[in-house]
């Protein structure tokens, strides 16, 4: 079986901050609530002319560059990353190749919302393995979804903490750097309808009544359902899947020297790593990031990655409303 290896990462950032003041400010809540519960001390937001492609567009220059490749070099453009995207009904990874200039690219399109790295990483890795024509492929993902939130929706305010950015990644069967070893996901489809943007699609069409009532922004059905019926296999489906990656690259979560999930609510995420067994100093926790859908794995990775050396474990982890849950072993 063919070797995959993530030759290198990259991120882009609005220049935006919103602090954590200014979010408690806006949702009505205490600021120390949103530092400790949320675990979060502010997030970037994206301005007007900071969009999925041009945000997936910058971080992936950055990557080409980290990595040593051409953008002529690059056989696929996969973009991962939030599904509100410039337009609606709309492809952002042929835009995006456009302007990194990877004119020899195809484009692929995925849409695994928060869940987007460690998915991308198996499902692109996969068809690296079994492709004879694609050697290099660039992947990138982005969110602007700060901007999908109504502050005054007291249903939607667990994902008070979505920020923006953009990540990258180059991965390669032509060149060594770190290998994409293996990846656990699981899926629960009873939860499919709990989370969305219930206004603009073909259930409930756009209309006067729909902008009137606020209904083009996130929103949680029945938020005491959702919470009762997912307490119970959250947690459990977060620590089984890094333990069933973890397993079938041959390691334990003890071996980990990095551990880079999603932002999710500090209560949880001190459960998943004591659970795990994996000490904080080797986690990375996005407290001036937040959480930017399916991008924030390898925003953690980006952080840490010249505190990591040869031979090292790194778990990417990750989750996504419908639900998946997916987790990613890179040997760096």
């Amino acid at each position: 079986m063919k070797r995959v290896d993530l030759l290198d990462v990259g991120t882009w950032m609005p220049q935006r901050w919103m602090s954590a003041a200014q979010i408690g400010a806006a949702a009505g809540i205490d600021e120390e609530v949103i530092v400790e519960r949320f675990g979060l001390d502010g997030k970037h937001i994206a301005g007007p002319d900071d969009h999925v492609s041009t945000m997936s567009a910058g971080a992936g220059a950055v990557a080409l560059q980290r990595a040593g490749v051409e953008p002529d070099e690059v056989d696929v453009v996969a973009y991962f990353g939030s599904m509100w995207k410039d337009y609606l009904v709309w492809s952002a990874s042929p835009k995006i190749a456009d302007l990194v200039g990877a004119h020899n690219a195809w484009a692929l399109e995925m849409g695994n919302v928060s869940c987007g790295t460690p998915v991308a990483l198996k499902a692109v890795g996969d068809m690296l393995r079994g492709s004879d024509d694609v050697e290099t492929v660039l992947l990138v993902g982005a969110s602007r979804e700060s901007h999908l939130l109504d502050y005054t929706n007291r249903r939607s305010r667990f994902m008070f903490n979505f920020g923006d950015g953009a990540a990258a990644a180059v991965l390669s069967t032509r060149r060594r750097g770190h290998e994409i070893v293996a990846s656990a996901v699981i899926t629960d489809g009873r939860f499919a309808d709990d989370v969305a943007v219930y206004a603009g699609g073909s259930r409930n069409p756009a209309s006067l009544e729909t902008v009137r009532e606020r209904r083009h922004c996130l929103d949680v059905r029945d938020p005491a359902s959702m919470k009762e019926r997912l307490d119970p296999v959250s947690g459990a489906n977060f620590v089984g899947v890094a333990r069933r990656a973890c397993e079938r690259a041959g390691i334990s979560p003890a071996d980990l020297a990095l551990l880079a999930p999603l932002h999710f609510k500090r209560s949880l995420f001190e459960w998943t790593i004591s659970e795990l067994g994996v000490p904080e100093e080797k986690t990375v926790y996005l407290r001036r990031h937040g959480h930017m859908s399916g991008i924030d794995p390898l925003v953690g990775l980006d952080e840490k990655r010249d505190e990591l050396e040869a031979g090292d474990w790194v778990l990417l982890l990750s989750a996504g409303t419908g639900y998946t849950w997916a987790a990613t072993v890179v040997r760096w």
